[in-house]
């Protein structure tokens, strides 16, 4: 297919020279840069204890590759950094970025430091046996909790004097190879069960902005101590909270899309804030951080067998421009979940340099179905426009029982690749096609069922007759995600 040229140009491009990855703004998008060039992050995160110990996760990194991820997130927990005071053990950090490089995996670490779920369970016994030194905070009815206080010098100071010799280290172990390609700083901060540390006022949100400009600036010194001795891009995890509740019945303060502007002012050394996203209303919870001005990635998508984690990641990827997505627990995942994951990854890595150029350029949607907080699935059909022509999506399979299929898990994107030409990729969805105007009729071409190998568009099939609903529609079958060129024309 002729028109393929453009993709096959921008799949066989040239990696650039290595340097330290950064999060760059490159025309509509932030994206992350791995070796000089946009990386898409097809990542998953490790249960909280699996990287305590080599031998325990040495059997997943095979299952982890199979399942076509290019990045793992693992915990690095200052407990173990930092056993006795001033005395580090790197060993859990120098085995986890050599097995990862045996499996030509990156790394995402995750400093589980002062806290961890809004807890302070991960930092050492040293801090947690001196409760003058590093007082903790208390409930609602004055009893200390195992919770430390943001506001105090001694903990943030040694919090961020660990963190600045593990980065140190890091820089030391892996400062020209990049297996590591972004650190997350501290894990779901958030204050419980009050809106914030000390005497409330009486108002929750006014008490809430307090805490988290306190959380943000001592995350700030954290940060900021780490990018000192090696510069690699930073976020903080927030925990969401559901609709109605106040703060400290959800970890309050913590890095939330409605209080970006305060964690943006306070900690300037954090190059974004993300959500974990473990509700059903995904789709609200990224379009509001989106909103609120943060580039969006996604650390933790709920457990990695939630039948919807293709629907998220596709939506995520192509209707917010974000630069990675990752389900929890990746390494307890089997079966068809791990089936799942290995085809949408699949698929993702072979399209990852086109959905790269048409997240900088505009030239890229995601559909899935918005569901509330409540598990309300919208089934409206999704509409958007490129090159004068608007597709209309529906996630209700035509030549499937309606009995048999969830429509809240389908989902695709669509690239425009300029002119007339398209890809979708996906499953579940069909996409019918008209004149952005109202002006004439539109057809299909061509449409092209295949995959990339090597750079290069291999075709499988020539759809046409029932394929398309003789010529009517464009359609993902549900169940494996695959990908069709489409060629349109007007008459």
């Amino acid at each position: 297919m002729r028109f393929w040229s453009l993709a096959a140009l921008a799949l066989a491009a040239a990696p650039a020279a290595a340097q330290a990855p950064q999060a760059e703004q490159r025309s509509d998008a932030t994206q992350l840069i791995v070796d000089g060039e946009p990386f898409l992050v097809l990542g998953g995160e490790l249960a909280n204890s699996s990287a305590s110990h080599r031998d325990y996760l040495a059997p997943q990194w095979e299952r982890l590759a199979a399942m076509n991820l290019n990045t793992v997130l693992a915990p690095v927990s200052w407990e173990l950094v930092e056993p006795e005071e001033g005395q580090f053990d790197f060993s859990t950090v120098d085995w986890l970025v050599e097995d990862a490089r045996a499996h030509d995996l990156r790394l995402v670490l995750l400093w589980f430091g002062t806290w961890k779920n809004s807890m302070s369970t991960y930092v050492p016994g040293w801090v947690k046996r001196d409760p003058e030194r590093f007082p903790r905070t208390l409930d609602a009815e004055g009893k200390k909790q195992e919770i430390l206080s943001a506001q105090s010098d001694n903990v943030r100071d040694a919090d961020a004097r660990a963190f600045a010799a593990l980065m140190r280290h890091l820089k030391v172990i892996d400062g020209t190879r990049y297996t590591v390609i972004m650190v997350q700083v501290e894990n779901e901060v958030g204050f419980l069960p009050l809106a914030k540390e000390g005497a409330q006022t009486g108002d929750p949100a006014a008490d809430e902005r307090v805490q988290a400009r306190a959380y943000a600036r001592f995350v700030e010194a954290v940060a900021k101590a780490g990018k000192a001795e090696y510069e690699l891009p930073m976020f903080v995890n927030g925990a969401q909270g559901r609709p109605g509740v106040a703060p400290g019945d959800y970890p309050s303060g913590g890095p939330l899309a409605h209080l970006a502007r305060e964690w943006r002012e306070e900690a300037p050394s954090i190059d974004f804030i993300a959500p974990d996203i473990y509700f059903d209303n995904f789709a609200g919870i990224t379009d509001a951080y989106v909103a609120s001005g943060a580039p969006l990635f996604i650390p933790e998508a709920n457990r990695a067998s939630d039948p919807r984690v293709g629907a998220n990641a596709l939506r995520a990827i192509g209707r917010n421009e974000a630069m990675g997505f990752s389900p929890f627990s990746i390494d307890t995942v089997d079966g068809e979940g791990a089936r799942r994951i290995a085809s949408l990854y699949g698929m993702l890595e072979q399209l990852s340099p086109l959905v790269l150029a048409a997240q900088a350029d505009g030239r890229i949607a995601g559909f899935s179905n918005p569901v509330s907080f409540s598990g309300e699935v919208d089934l409206a059909p999704i509409t958007t426009s490129f090159g004068g022509f608007t597709f209309t999506a529906t996630t209700i399979d035509p030549w499937t029982d309606r009995a048999a299929q969830d429509p809240s898990t389908h989902g695709a994107l669509l690239i425009w690749l300029g002119g007339e030409e398209f890809l979708v990729a996906g499953q579940g969805v069909t996409f019918t096609v008209a004149d952005a105007q109202g002006k004439g009729q539109v057809g299909l071409e061509v449409v092209e069922e295949g995959h990339f190998v090597g750079g290069e568009w291999t075709v499988t099939r020539r759809l046409n007759g029932d394929q398309t609903h003789q010529g009517r529609h464009v359609r993902l079958p549900p169940g494996d995600y695959t990908m069709q060129a489409v060629r349109l024309y007007r008459y």
